[in-house]
């Protein structure tokens, strides 16, 4: 095998085993990863699996940040596709209910369960979820103020108190969905944040009814 085969099988060995990690991670958190259970579970050899981590803090760090480049592809990316403005807002928290929905991670999302575990436990790992979280809080808060100066959104909205109301709502889909209804819990979030946005936005019609 030449130089440049070798190197891409080992970057789609990694590739499948952070996949993995992530996965787990969204139900057990971080600290759950086992090296050996990875291993096994993505039929990659001891010491192939330690060739491309050297201890376990980085491969969480590695962990989050493809938990962030999987966020980015599938709900940040879709949404930027929509027309600019409160759409495009819009569009935002339904890629997150839909990511949520179609239920790509088995405990629903990778960072609301590694928030809670690392919250408290200073530290590289923290400090990296913690950059993740702002990234995504910073992008809600864009969306809101690009409405606010396309005059789609009413010129008195405070954009970091309407992000943080977005965001919360789209968060408790992944308790309820679980414990309660998840259909229901998706539609309660959905049609929550589309009454808020639709109350605050000049023209109304630029949303669905319902």
């Amino acid at each position: 095998m030449t130089q440049d085969g070798r190197r891409l099988r080992g970057m789609r060995s990694r590739e499948a085993i952070l996949e993995q990690a992530v996965s787990l991670a969204s139900v057990e958190g971080l600290d759950g990863l086992s090296l050996g259970r990875l291993a096994t579970a993505t039929g990659t050899s001891k010491s192939g699996f330690f060739a491309h981590w050297r201890d376990k803090e980085q491969l969480q760090l590695d962990a989050v940040d493809w938990a962030g480049r999987q966020w980015t592809e599938q709900v940040m990316a879709p949404a930027l596709r929509a027309p600019a403005g409160v759409r495009r807002l819009f569009a935002l928290h339904e890629a997150r209910l839909r990511f949520y929905g179609e239920g790509v991670l088995p405990g629903g999302c990778f960072f609301f369960t590694v928030q809670a575990e690392f919250d408290d436990r200073p530290g590289a790992v923290r400090d990296r979820v913690a950059r993740a979280l702002r990234a995504w809080q910073e992008c809600m808060r864009r969306l809101v103020a690009e409405a606010i100066a396309m005059g789609e959104l009413a010129a008195s909205v405070d954009v970091a108190q309407l992000a943080y109301e977005i965001d919360a709502l789209g968060e408790m889909v992944i308790i309820h969905s679980r414990l309660h209804d998840g259909p229901a819990a998706l539609g309660y979030a959905r049609r929550a944040v589309l009454d808020r946005l639709r109350a605050l936005c000049p023209d109304p019609t630029l949303l669905p009814e319902d």
